[in-house]
């Protein structure tokens, strides 16, 4: 087992300025705090190679989940093991493991050369220079970014830089690839070629995938299994199928059409 939560919460202050004609001059001494629950326990499995989607609305705790699963954020209670490692206790083992992609954060360098912010992760991660040319000209070629290692990634378009992302994310071969929104703001011809990219990745190299969006066409390209989260609590963990049939059923609708057609004719003889 990969991935394993157990219970996780996670809770925030949100802060607001007193409301009325001098809420800007009452909040320089006196603030309202709000404790929002972004999880409120939440549970579940992942094992090695499955691509699971990760789906809800905006607020409803994918973001905090992966955050906690990457080790960026530390739950307030409950358990959390990223192939045997806590996260967030055990931060540099766990990173050299895992790659992540977040769709409106870059962690690419904004005003340096594409190849100058791979030459960096190289050294962050210990890539041997063998494995690092290999593998950076296989990603390259895969997603076509060749001819972008020497623009700057201030001038790439967003489906460019997103496609430099993956190849950031992927550089020293990690077990596990987080991705959350990749495809937000891309075209129709960027979002097939990202996902046909996702799909031969764990086919070839088993990486285990949780990806979070708000795209369904995302989820029935990529994924068999579905994790529905809402209100930071788990509302729904199987197959896509059964996600279809349970909220979506399909609709059969039978059509008299000699009917219609007699209607029509009566309608146009009346005119």
């Amino acid at each position: 087992m990969q991935i394993r939560l157990r219970e996780i919460r996670k809770s925030f202050k949100v802060y607001k300025r007193p409301e009325g004609k001098w809420g800007l001059l009452r909040g320089a001494f006196m603030r309202n705090v709000t404790r929002v629950d972004a999880l409120g326990g939440i549970s579940f499995d992942i094992e090695e190679g499955e691509l699971v989607g990760y789906i809800g609305p905006n607020g409803a705790g994918k973001s905090t989940s992966v955050k906690v699963m990457s080790g960026i954020l530390t739950p307030d209670s409950g358990e959390c093991t990223i192939l045997g490692k806590i996260p967030w206790k055990h931060r540099v083992e766990h990173v050299s493991k895992i790659g992540v992609v977040f769709g409106q954060r870059s962690q690419l360098w904004w005003d340096v050369p594409v190849a100058d912010s791979f030459d960096v992760l190289k050294d962050i991660y210990a890539i041997p220079p063998g494995d690092y040319r290999l593998r950076l000209s296989e990603l390259s070629a895969t997603l076509g970014v060749e001819a972008l290692l020497r623009t700057p990634v201030r001038q790439l378009s967003l489906g460019q830089r997103m496609r430099c992302e993956l190849v950031a994310a992927l550089l020293h071969r990690p077990k596990l690839l987080f991705l959350d929104e990749p495809t937000i703001g891309l075209d129709a011809v960027s979002k097939l070629a990202l996902r046909n990219f996702l799909k031969e990745e764990n086919r070839k190299y088993g990486i285990t995938m949780l990806l979070t969006t708000h795209d369904m066409d995302d989820i029935e390209a990529l994924c068999q299994r579905v994790m529905v989260i809402g209100h930071g609590q788990l509302l729904y963990d199987g197959q896509l199928s059964g996600l279809q049939q349970k909220y979506a059923p399909e609709v059969v609708m039978k059509v008299n059409t000699d009917a219609m057609i007699a209607a029509m004719y009566n309608d146009l003889a009346l005119g």
